[in-house]
């Protein structure tokens, strides 16, 4: 049986990434060499669900029950910006830029997503949803003490807004991994409509 590994996040536009790689860039100039694994901007996406191996005779289904999510959800705009670590930055093993959404209509549609996968066999993680865009994460071989220097060095960084983005659809992403990072590969697109919520 063929599985996809696969997950249901917001793509961002070129001007966020941009700004993003910039940020990661002038991260990358203060950190110890070669302690943090950074994301390529093309794989930088607001997640908002992740669902791994994924059996692909189910997608059909999982494509059924993201398209009545994004009928009854409406389109959202959220600001990126700020900068932090999981699970805290004396012991980082995540860098990421955080993204605020004041109406509460980004929680609410991540939640529906949660509530229509969950009968498919994906249960909502025990976590609560913090939104956030991984920057990067710590090497495996990265010691405690240039763990805690990265952790200073992103508390120290000034990060005002890096802009907003107007969340009018989400996609269901194909992830394939390979040596080189993860490649991804939108499977289908879901327009979140106006005039609900």
């Amino acid at each position: 049986m063929e599985t996809i590994r696969a997950f249901i996040a917001i793509p961002l536009p070129e001007p966020i990434l941009d700004e993003l790689t910039a940020l990661r860039h002038r991260l990358e100039r203060r950190v110890p060499s070669r302690s943090v694994r950074w994301v390529r901007p093309a794989g930088i996406h607001l997640t908002l669900k992740f669902l791994g191996d994924t059996p692909a005779d189910r997608l059909p289904e999982i494509k059924r029950a993201l398209t009545a999510v994004a009928r009854h959800a409406p389109p959202s705009t959220f600001t990126v910006g700020e900068l932090g670590c999981f699970p805290n930055p004396r012991r980082p093993r995540v860098v990421w830029v955080g993204v605020q959404e004041p109406t509460g209509r980004l929680a609410a549609l991540q939640d529906a997503i949660e509530e229509v996968m969950a009968p498919l066999g994906y249960p909502p993680e025990g976590r609560g949803f913090t939104p956030h865009l991984t920057l990067g994460r710590m090497g495996r071989r990265t010691s405690r003490n240039d763990a805690a220097r990265v952790g200073e060095i992103v508390t120290e960084t000034e990060v005002g807004s890096l802009g907003e983005v107007p969340a009018s659809h989400f996609a269901l992403i194909r992830s394939v991994l390979k040596p080189t990072g993860a490649e991804y590969t939108p499977l289908e697109e879901f327009l979140l409509h106006e005039g609900n919520g």
